[in-house]
């Protein structure tokens, strides 16, 4: 029994590639600025460096326009776009990949992974998927099981449901504060996150560390962190939420040497209105569209001449998240 399961395992791991890497650059210069209230004076503002920390492990079959990554290290900030891609370029069985990206940039610290295991059938495809994108501000677990109808080795359709879990999008943290005429008690939601204020204006923090002193600058430079402070707060402490919906889609794949073409996109025109108070159903007053694709695109005129394109596009919920490239190689002969 044991040696069937080492067998299993050492299958299920076989041509997976293990990868950690650390890489740093200089983010943006140093900016002084002068202040001439109590006499010339100037403050350096240094913002630290970029980096990111990359860990994971991969077992994706590579299409063929990806280059071949035997040879060299894989270090993490390769752009792997097709990795969105509803169906892989395995023609059965299981992938998989498991990613966690801490990164720097300019002074602002967030967490990017993408987890997911995909099980690939002539006549289905099952995925379960958890992304998070700490820069656009978007992580949810999802999983889908569909039908799949291949008209020829090239193009294909799907059908089936999708399941999603995710703190409430759409949710508006001053809703229930809001004044009749529209504005938000701005001195009250401080108050209630510990800020205070006293003789001559001087306004504190929750610690007590004067902050402000006068109400123009409190208000125009304090109060919106303390704003975006209790949206955040306001958020978190909500319970996520599941939601149900149709999915349908695509995907073509046409590869030589000299043009390829990949594309695929993903349709969610109806969702299941579970009748909760922070669904987006609640939010957005009915039902709304969701969708996803992408494209890589490449042309060889000649030995010298080549153009390429490719990208993704995400936007669920009414949050869009992307990234594309596109150019032009020339080599001289």
């Amino acid at each position: 029994m044991w040696a069937n399961i080492q067998k299993s395992i050492d299958r299920t791991l076989k041509f997976s590639t293990f990868y950690s890497a650390y890489n740093g650059n200089n983010s943006i210069s140093d900016v002084t600025t002068y202040s001439v209230r109590d006499g010339l004076s100037t403050t350096t503002t240094s913002t630290p460096y970029d980096y990111s920390a990359v860990f994971g492990i991969r077992k994706i079959q590579r299409f063929g326009y990806e280059p071949n990554i035997q040879n060299r290290f894989k270090n993490g900030t390769e752009n792997s776009f097709s990795d969105a891609a509803t169906i892989g370029s395995k023609s059965k069985g299981f992938e998989y990949l498991a990613e966690f990206d801490y990164r720097r940039q300019q002074g602002k610290e967030f967490l990017n992974q993408d987890h997911f295991l995909r099980y690939i059938a002539n006549t289905y495809v099952l995925k379960v998927e958890y992304l998070e994108d700490g820069f656009a501000d978007i992580g949810y677990f999802e999983s889908s099981e569909r039908l799949r109808y291949k008209f020829n080795r090239k193009f294909s359709v799907n059908l089936g449901a999708l399941q999603r879990i995710s703190e409430p999008y759409g949710f508006d943290p001053f809703a229930d504060c809001m004044r009749p005429d529209g504005s938000v008690p701005w001195m009250k939601i401080a108050t209630d996150m510990g800020y205070s204020w006293g003789v001559g204006n001087i306004y504190s923090d929750p610690d007590g560390n004067v902050v402000a002193n006068s109400t123009e600058v409190f208000q125009e430079v304090i109060v919106p962190q303390i704003l975006s402070d209790y949206a955040a707060q306001q958020r978190n402490a909500l319970p996520n939420k599941w939601e149900h919906s149709l999915v349908m889609g695509f995907d073509y794949y046409h590869y030589s040497k000299d043009f390829w073409l990949h594309s695929w996109a993903n349709l969610l025109p109806y969702h299941i209105d579970i009748d909760n108070e922070y669904s987006y159903h609640h939010f957005h007053g009915g039902q709304w569209v969701d969708y996803s694709g992408g494209l890589i695109f490449g042309y060889r005129f000649n030995r010298s001449l080549g153009v390429f394109t490719e990208g993704r596009y995400h936007k669920y919920w009414n949050r869009t998240w992307y990234e594309f490239s596109t150019g032009i190689n020339y080599i001289i002969l």
